[in-house]
C-alpha cells in the first residue's frame, strides 16, 4: 500500500507542476486515504472478548510436587524405630 502511496504522491506533484488543475487533487486524495485504511485494515478482526468483567484472581503458581506412586504404593521414607523397642 505504501507503494502505492508514494505513486500517488508523485504523480500529484508532477500534475501540480504541470499546472493541471482539480486534476491534480485526485491523486492528493489518494495519498492522504491511502495510509487510513491501511490502519483500519491492520487493526481489524481484534474485537473484545465478550467475557468482560470482574475475574477472580488465579494466581501463576506451580502446582504442589507430589512424588509418583510406585509398585507398592507411595514411597514413604524409612524412619527411626518408636522409642522401647
Amino acid at each position: 500500500m505504501m507503494g502505492i502511496r508514494t505513486v500517488c504522491f508523485i504523480t500529484a506533484v508532477l500534475m501540480f507542476v504541470n499546472h493541471l488543475g482539480w486534476l491534480t487533487a485526485i491523486p492528493v486524495v489518494g495519498a492522504l486515504v491511502i495510509p487510513y485504511f491501511a490502519v483500519i485494515f491492520a487493526n481489524g478482526g481484534r474485537e473484545p472478548t465478550s467475557n468482560r468483567g470482574f475475574r477472580q484472581y488465579e494466581p501463576n503458581s506451580p502446582a504442589v510436587y507430589r512424588p509418583p506412586a510406585g509398585p507398592g504404593g507411595p514411597h514413604v521414607p524409612p524412619s527411626a524405630p518408636p522409642p522401647g523397642h
